[in-house]
């Protein structure tokens, strides 16, 4: 007789085995597979990162804690913005077809050659890639009314085309007053071209362009993720502020649109911001600068009348646009140049103050040489981190002593500028921090003009007497706790 079978039984122990087991599994060829990553990421890391200290903190943070770590470098690590200066290239046969035949700008080019190759002017020139042209007209605008006046009055007398190029535009006040103008001149045949950062911009609703590109505007985010490597990059922004009408006309400076440029802001209150009209031959820099951004974003050379703008004033001045395709930092070593070439002064104000060593070390040795070495910086902060960070940066300075610190008292500081003796000044985008030094795209005019400098100078002396004036120590004075977290947002320093 046969013997029955038992029947088989499952054990849930047997089976809890068998499920932790498989996770365990799971999770360690997981775990390898993302060290092996992180690794290969390290020693990418070492080959890319501008210093020693960045190098060793990114590899031993890669491969010690690779799931934190790995999306940060993704998005915060890299320090090149890839795929712009092949697109340049792609482009630039046909640019250089387009240009061949024009005998002016050679003319322009020899501007320069009257001065000696270690003349200012000559670095300058080697960093932008482009020559100081004269015949220009200044007016320095102050504040956000006397800006955008000057802007919407020259967009109404607009007759060919207007470009614009905004880090922030908000859907709302200027922001809709901006695009009401804007759509009457497209219904005027006017051919209006619209770029802005689509991180700037990440809380502008889709509706407001959408409005515009129904009437015929063109407008196009500046596509920051797009090219190799770039996909998961939030840290790279293009940081500029132009308005350029029919090619005659620019306007570069510190505004944004927005109601708080106005000064409307409950939280900051008035906004303390310089713009630069610029009229004349130096205008075409900027719609070189333009056209560059507008074939990355669109893939398309838009390339308005190449004739040099006519000569309307004494002024000489130079386009100089950085960002992080420069082959040099250009943007930082602009401000090295300028406060090595000071003998008497150099006054510069900015929001932001979180310069690099180099920038650290120039100023420490200008004043050391008896040059007015002067910081202006806000005493309200709009970006905490930042703020924070500019007091152990402005704490490397106190081992120098002259050098003198003014916080603005009258609202918000925004503007940025500098004055260096009585002959150069700058007006334009860049804050003194590494993000403009290293990571944005940024437009700065520098001017040769005794009497733009003049007007420059009784500009910052009405901005001293809305300040109080302090010094370079001021984090000293701090609570051990306050201390702690001036460190800690100094860390952040490389991406603030």
């Amino acid at each position: 007789m046969a013997v029955p079978l038992p029947e088989k039984t499952c054990y849930p122990e047997v089976m809890e085995s068998t499920d932790v087991q498989f996770l365990l599994t799971l999770f360690s060829i997981t775990y390898t597979c993302i060290e092996l990553v992180a690794i290969a990421t390290a020693v990418r890391a070492v080959r890319d990162t501008r210093t020693p200290q960045g190098s060793i903190a990114w590899a031993i943070s890669l491969v010690t804690f690779p799931f934190i770590t790995l999306p940060l470098y993704w998005i915060f690590g890299r320090r090149k913005f890839h795929g712009y200066v092949e697109a340049m290239r792609v482009g630039e046969k046909r640019f250089r077809e387009m240009v061949r035949n024009r005998h002016d700008l050679p003319r322009v080019r020899a501007l320069s050659a009257r001065h000696r190759p270690d003349a200012p002017r000559c670095s300058f020139e080697h960093l932008a890639g482009i020559p100081f042209v004269g015949g220009n007209e200044l007016e320095l605008l102050v504040d956000g009314e006397a800006t955008f006046e000057a802007v919407f009055k020259s967009i109404e007398s607009a007759r060919s085309y207007v470009l614009l190029q905004f880090f922030i535009v908000r859907a709302e006040g200027l922001g809709t007053r901006l695009r009401d103008l804007l759509l009457g001149k497209a219904a005027q045949g006017v051919q209006i071209k619209f770029l802005y950062d689509e991180i700037g911009c990440h809380d502008t609703p889709a509706d407001f362009w959408r409005s515009m590109s129904a009437a015929g505007i063109e407008v196009r985010p500046f596509h920051t993720r797009r090219g190799r490597g770039n996909r998961f990059q939030l840290n790279f922004r293009n940081h500029r502020k132009i308005v350029i009408v029919d090619g005659h006309t620019a306007f570069v400076g510190g505004h944004n649109v927005g109601d708080e440029y106005l000064g409307l802001s409950k939280k900051l209150g008035h906004w303390r911001d310089t713009h630069l009209r610029i009229s004349g031959p130096a205008v075409l820099g900027v719609r070189l600068s333009f056209t560059k951004d507008w074939y990355w974003a669109t893939r398309e050379l838009y390339v308005q009348d190449l004739s040099m703008p006519k000569t309307v004033g004494k002024a000489d001045v130079l386009t100089l646009a950085t960002g992080p395709t420069d082959n040099l930092e250009a943007c930082s070593l602009m401000f090295i140049r300028a406060i090595n070439a000071s003998k008497k002064r150099f006054w510069i104000a900015s929001p932001y103050y979180v310069p690099d060593s180099a920038v650290t070390k120039a100023l420490q040795l200008a004043s050391m040489r008896g040059v007015d070495v002067r910081i202006m910086l806000p005493r309200k902060a709009d970006h905490l981190l930042v703020y924070l960070a500019g007091y152990s940066s402005l704490h490397d300075l106190s081992s120098v002593p002259g050098i003198r610190v003014y916080r603005y008292m009258d609202g918000f500081l925004h503007e940025k500028v500098f004055l260096a003796d009585d002959e150069l000044a700058g007006v334009g985008t860049a804050n003194l921090d590494n993000r403009s030094f290293r990571l944005n795209f940024e437009m700065t005019m520098l001017v040769e003009d005794r009497a733009f400098c003049a007007q420059v100078e009784q500009m910052f002396l009405a901005d001293f007497k809305r300040c109080v004036e302090t010094d370079t120590d001021e984090y000293a004075r701090k609570s051990v706790t306050y201390q702690t977290a001036v460190k800690f947002a100094r860390l952040l320093s490389p991406i603030l």
